[in-house]
């Protein structure tokens, strides 16, 4: 198994070196159009996407209109649900950063010179060269700023990455051969069952705690684990003015959720 993270600034070549990957390895390829799937059908509402600028230049650029939390939230859902397969090739959003810990995974940073970035994206958008750089520093500044802010990491931090390739002086295919052959290293393969099962259970407990914040008045003071196959304990207070059942039929609706141990009290009327 081989569970890859590409990151990369736009035009860094980093979508076809991703996709070359997923057809060699025959693993699947998560990239805007695979993650809007996995977004829907993870729960969020069709509403949120309608307001979206269709034209923008990816998915990323999109989400970027949804509140922080909420971003992050759907954020940590998907890449865990994807992870937890313990196989695939993810194109950006966080991945890095959320799988960092993550032994399974081989974390891939891509890097283009920006004169390379700029002729590509000249190219690629038909427009010229001035309009290309303010779009590449525009587009890189705000997922710097972003991650920093949602993730408190920098999205330049070397630390991050297992590998770094220079595609200017490598070409996308020694680029694509040298990613494949440690991605199939032993040591990239030896993951375990354990480590698989912990991403699932982060996978359920993120999109538990999306439905609680959609739902609860106040969602900070709700908390959620989960353990075993499905098994999701949730205490805290509640308002007395919202009900109770409501939150917990929306978390049953979450998919995976198979036993629910809910350990909620009424905040006192004087303490709200």
């Amino acid at each position: 198994m081989s569970l890859i993270t590409v990151t990369a600034g736009i035009g860094s070549e980093a979508y076809p070196v991703a996709r070359e990957l997923s057809n060699r390895l025959s693993i699947d390829l998560y990239d805007d159009e695979r993650l809007q799937q996995e977004f829907l059908s993870m729960g969020l509402a069709s509403q949120d996407l309608k307001s979206l600028d269709e034209k923008a230049p990816g998915f990323f650029s999109r989400l970027l209109d949804l509140r922080p939390s909420r971003y992050q939230e759907l954020m940590d859902a998907v890449v865990y649900h994807v992870a937890q397969s313990g196989e695939g090739v993810i194109i950006g959003y966080g991945s890095p950063f959320l799988l960092q810990d993550f032994g399974c995974a081989l974390h891939v940073r891509i890097f283009s010179s920006e004169p390379e970035r700029i002729k590509r994206i000249s190219q690629e958008w038909n427009i010229d060269e001035n309009a290309a750089r303010k779009a590449i520093r525009k587009n890189d500044n705000e997922r710097r700023g972003f991650m920093e802010y949602a993730f408190n990491i920098s999205w330049d931090d070397l630390s991050l990455y297992d590998l770094v390739v220079n595609v200017d002086k490598l070409g996308y295919e020694s680029a694509v051969d040298m990613i494949a052959a440690v991605a199939t290293s032993e040591v990239i393969n030896s993951c375990s069952l354990t480590a698989l099962e912990t991403m699932q259970r982060f996978s359920l407990e993120k999109k538990v705690e999306a439905a609680v914040k959609k739902t609860a008045l106040i969602p900070k003071n709700i908390q959620v684990s989960v353990s075993g196959e499905g098994d999701v304990l949730i205490t805290g207070l509640i308002n007395p003015l919202e009900s109770k059942d409501k939150l917990l039929d929306a978390v049953r609706a979450v998919p995976g959720v198979r036993n629910i141990d809910e350990r909620i009290a009424n905040e006192k009327i004087h303490d709200i």
